[in-house]
Formats: structure tokens, C-alpha cells, sequence
């Protein structure tokens, strides 16, 4: 089983218009249930996953992403954070593929909000064993210890924890705890390293799992992605796809990976189906959707590479 925890979610909208410029009538709209944790927490759904949420949201934004969350099969709960749930555009001009991301900050969340979607979690997880999904950026007003607090929640659930976040949040959780799976992007590990971007990506990951001590998985971009349990170091790579629709592609890719480690699958294929996840999502508009047989036929293609020292 999967929870996902939301503390920023968003309402996504996705565009695909002729050309940036002037009035434009959009060809296609796409609406999900955005930010990264029920980005992350449909991808798994779509997979077979039984996922459920929980969820700060306000507002009649609130309202429609919380029935999409739960259209797409997703078990969600609602924690009412008081201000309008923010909303997150993707443009695609088709004159030039050139894509055009407009993001709101993430609604602060009082800490009344906070300690009652705390709660709420630690009751989902009670009866919810596996693993539970956080993911997303956190809200200022929450604090540097806001994923600290919410760790110690799921520690005492028994659960294992996925973290995929960044900035003084995941900086304050890395030095009180040590999450089973860590998932970020090149520039979010070297920030909470203090590392230059420039670093190769070998003496990013392995820095990162002598700090958490457990799977550290790191994206980078087309070049692919490298991950490491301390026992096997693996990099994964799809050459040749590229999607021009590339919002939520680090969100299915850890979707996918949760689902595959909950279904006790081999870290190879695990990360497999994980990077084959990502790149089916790029291929089409929404962030977390993918066609399933192009992900199937995606994987086949994966080209993995044991970097084992």
C-alpha cells in the first residue's frame, strides 16, 4: 500500500496552444490534481497501486483537485488549509515546442492546519502498512522542521518513507532522520549538499546515502539516473526519448519506483519501470499521465548499467 502525503498541492493545467504570443484559443486542456505528492500518487494508482492521500486544500480550487485526486483512484482525505489552493500553468506552443511553466507559491498552511493534517495522517497509516510518499515542496510558514515532524509521524506508524522535497525542509530532515528512499534531482542534491552543480553525479549519490544511510535515488535529466541501497549502484538511462511534455516526469518516475518497492521487486527493475515511467509521462500532456503499453514498451529499452565500486 501507498499513502501520499500533500502538503502543497496544486491545481495543474496544462495547455498546448499555436504560439505564445497574443489571444490564443488552447487546442487542449488537460486538469489534474497537481503538486508532486498526488502527481506521484496518481502515477502509482495507474500502475495498480491501492493509494491513498491525505491533503491540504482550500477553496473552490481545492474542491476540483480533490475530485480529480479521487477520479484518477486515489483514496483521499481533506485537511482544510483555509486559503485558496494554488494553481500551476503549462503552456506547449506548437509553433516552436517551446514550453512555458507559470508556478504559484505553494498557500501557507496555519500550524492548526498542519498539526490536524498530521493527525489525520497518523490515523490513514494506522491501518495502512508499505509505505507512505512525501513529496513536494513545503510551505515557509511550516518551518524548517515541518518534514521532521511529519517523519516522526510515520516512524511511529511503522511505515517506510519516501521523500522527494528540497530547500530548508529536506536540509532540516536529513539532520534529524534518515528516510528509506530519498529522491531528488541533480540541483536539489547538490543544494542540500552544498556541492557545485557541476559534480559529478557518482560523488553526488554516494554523498547523499552516506548522510541518509539508505536508498538514495538522483535524476539527471536526459543523462539519466543513478541510485544506491550501499550494496548496488545502478544508473539507468532511456536513450533517444525525449517528450515534450516534461512536467511530472520526476513525479511518475517516483511513483512507480514506490509501487515497484512495495510489490518487493528487485532494484533493477525497480528502477527500470521507474525510468520508463518518466519517460512515457513527457511523452503525453498532464503531468503523471502515461499510455501503460508505451510504458511497457519503454522499459524493454531502458539501458541499465551496474556501477557497483
Amino acid at each position: 500500500m501507498i499513502t501520499a502525503a500533500a502538503v502543497s498541492p496544486s491545481l495543474d493545467v496544462t495547455y498546448v496552444v499555436e504560439q505564445l504570443t497574443g489571444i490564443q484559443r488552447p487546442l487542449e486542456v488537460h486538469r489534474v490534481a497537481g503538486g508532486k505528492a498526488l502527481n506521484a500518487a496518481r502515477a502509482a494508482a495507474a500502475l495498480g497501486s491501492s493509494v491513498a492521500a491525505v491533503a491540504v486544500l482550500g477553496g473552490g480550487a481545492g474542491t476540483t483537485v480533490a475530485d480529480l485526486a479521487r477520479a484518477d483512484g486515489v483514496d483521499l482525505r481533506v485537511v482544510d488549509g483555509g486559503g485558496l489552493t494554488r494553481t500551476c500553468v503549462s503552456v506547449l506552443a506548437r509553433s516552436d515546442d517551446g514550453l512555458t511553466e507559470i508556478y504559484e507559491h505553494a498557500a501557507p498552511v496555519l500550524p492548526d492546519a498542519y498539526s490536524a493534517f498530521l493527525d489525520t495522517l497518523g490515523d490513514l497509516l494506522a491501518g495502512r502498512p508499505g509505505w507512505c510518499l512525501v513529496s513536494g515542496s513545503v510551505p515557509a510558514s511550516l518551518g524548517a522542521d515541518a518534514l521532521v515532524r511529519l517523519a516522526a509521524v510515520v516512524a511511529r506508524a511503522g511505515v517506510s518513507l519516501a521523500v522527494d522535497s528540497h530547500g530548508p525542509a529536506l536540509r532540516g530532515l536529513l539532520e534529524d532522520t534518515s528516510p528509506d528512499l530519498l529522491k531528488v534531482n541533480r540541483t536539489e542534491a547538490c543544494e542540500v549538499l552544498d556541492l557545485a552543480v557541476s559534480t559529478p553525479l557518482a560523488a553526488i549519490v554516494d554523498a547523499l546515502h552516506v548522510r541518509t544511510g539508505g536508498l538514495v535515488v538522483v535524476t539527471d535529466g536526459i543523462a539519466g539516473v543513478r541510485a544506491t541501497d550501499g550494496s548496488r549502484t545502478l544508473h539507468a538511462s532511456l536513450p533517444g526519448v525525449v517528450g515534450a511534455f516534461p512536467v511530472g516526469s520526476g513525479d511518475s518516475l517516483l511513483g512507480a519506483l514506490v509501487r515497484a518497492l512495495d510489490e518487493g521487486l528487485d532494484l533493477s527493475d525497480a528502477l527500470r519501470l521507474a525510468t520508463a515511467a518518466g519517460a512515457a509521462n513527457a511523452l503525453v500532456p498532464g503531468a503523471a499521465r502515461f499510455d501503460l503499453p508505451t510504458l511497457a514498451r519503454l522499459a524493454d529499452g531502458v539501458i541499465l548499467t551496474d556501477e557497483t565500486g
